[in-house]
């Protein structure tokens, strides 16, 4: 364990074997359909790549960047479309993925901006849900882990560009962000 980590909140094996049953359930939703997979980047890239390994029907992949936290640890509340996806959404089923729902700004604004492209389907998929957070009535279609209010690492996400590529799920220790 990372000497920065207070406490390991979900292992490696369990988040796979719970990323595996959401491709399960994902896969039965759209049997005999197309899916284009969007991530939010950069958080989503591992969680949105162990997923779609496990998808049974035809998948394409995209991506998306947006910000509402910048170098903090709370959204500020304004999300920034940084680099838009390059495929036409019309008539495609969309499946939203990313890495932790916290207010559910992100999610909406990402899903509004979406519905103004003549999707087939938007859906939304999150490997965490911190449900205790929610600024804005927001429920993830799919969903790893309820988590509780506490500032996360590993697996795709980031304090400062930094613990991105820890193998788990942990809690990072106060004292590293409240310097």
């Amino acid at each position: 364990m990372h000497p920065n980590i207070e406490k390991v909140l979900i292992d490696e094996k369990t988040l796979k074997m719970r990323i595996a049953e959401m491709a399960a359930e994902i896969s039965k939703d759209y049997e005999g359909e197309e899916l284009l997979v969007i991530g939010l980047l950069k958080g989503a890239s591992y969680f949105m790549m162990e997923l779609t390994q496990h998808l049974s029907v035809p998948t394409q992949i995209d991506f998306l960047k947006v910000s509402s936290y910048g170098s903090g640890t709370s959204t500020s509340g304004k999300v920034d479309i940084q680099f838009d996806t390059s495929r036409n959404l019309a008539g495609k089923n969309v499946l939203i993925v990313d890495d932790v729902v916290d207010s559910g700004l992100t999610l909406k604004a990402v899903r509004e901006l979406f519905r103004t492209r003549n999707c087939k389907s938007i859906r939304l998929a999150a490997m965490l849900d911190k449900k205790e957070r929610r600024l804005v009535k927001m429920v993830p279609d799919y969903y790893g882990f309820v988590i509780p209010d506490e500032f996360v690492v590993g697996f795709g996400l980031d304090y400062n560009e930094d613990y991105r590529t820890l193998p788990y799920v942990g809690i990072l220790k106060r004292s590293v962000y409240e310097k």
